[in-house]
């Protein structure tokens, strides 16, 4: 049998109900209603990926969309980790955008993914996700994605970024006054926009965050999941998707690097290497 609700208008769908009990809150405002708590985890018939079941509380009516922003040069972990985090989470649509349907190469054109929507069909998302990558350096106010954060950002429930995403969150006027982090060879440019940099791997400010570069995108997926499904749901992606870092180095933040490996890779990435 086809999946309840499908073929319906996504405003129509409403989360299944789980042990013949409807979803409490169904029907209030979204700042209302409390996180979910878990009472399983089942395969659901999605080809043995975990399925969180949740039952008793939903953080919302119906189906909460995120939308996964594109464009070209874009770099492909730092969108992937949050959709590794979300995209499975009950009630949640998960949309990749671009400024027009099709594929989108990353920064290493050897990869693309597929927006299934344009920017401009996408128009009141509750989440939104801008990965960085190196589009951003010659982006202005005039951006296709810059003129669409700062359209939607009105309406969003979470505007989030991983590394120089939030480039693109401080050409919108997003980041004005508030502590933000991004990509540590692009502290100078996030601060020319308004924000007060930090080195902090994920940064909440209000509905906004922000993550750190590329990896970072990961701890900024489970932050949101907790805020939008409670810390036990959060805990449970975590582990579901073996989330247990144990690098064999300690050189990931200029804090750690000696001062040879990161003016070496400062002037790889064509960066003046931090204070």
């Amino acid at each position: 049998m086809p999946p309840e609700g499908a073929g319906q208008p996504r405003s129509t769908i409403r989360p299944p109900e789980i042990f013949g009990m409807p979803p409490e809150g169904a029907g209030q405002p979204r700042s209302t209603i409390r996180p979910p708590e878990i009472s399983e985890l089942k395969d659901g018939g999605k080809g043995g990926f975990a399925v969180l079941v949740v039952a008793g509380r939903w953080p919302h009516d119906g189906v909460m969309q995120i939308a996964f922003v594109l464009y070209d040069q874009f770099t492909a972990l730092d969108i992937v980790g949050p959709f590794q985090t979300l995209a499975d989470l009950p009630g949640v649509e998960a949309v990749f955008v671009a400024p027009k349907r099709g594929p989108v190469p990353d920064h290493t054109g050897r990869l693309s993914l597929t927006a299934t929507a344009a920017l401009d069909e996408v128009t009141e998302p509750e989440v939104i996700v801008v990965p960085g990558g190196f589009a951003d350096r010659h982006a202005g106010p005039d951006d296709p994605v810059v003129q669409w954060i700062r359209a939607v950002h009105p309406t969003t429930t979470w505007t989030t970024s991983v590394c120089t995403g939030s480039i693109f969150l401080g050409l919108a006027g997003v980041l004005d006054g508030l502590d933000a982090t991004t990509h540590w060879t692009a502290y100078e440019r996030l601060a020319a926009l308004g924000a007060r940099p930090t080195e902090q791997r994920v940064v909440e400010r209000g509905k906004v965050i922000t993550a750190a570069g590329v990896s970072a995108g990961i701890d900024m997926g489970l932050t949101l999941a907790s805020r939008l499904f409670g810390d036990d749901v959060a805990c449970a992606v975590q582990l579901a998707i073996e989330y247990d870092p144990q690098p064999p180095f300690d050189s990931g933040a200029p804090s750690k690097a000696s001062p040879e490996l990161l003016a070496f890779v400062s002037e790889l990435m064509g960066a003046t290497a931090p204070a």
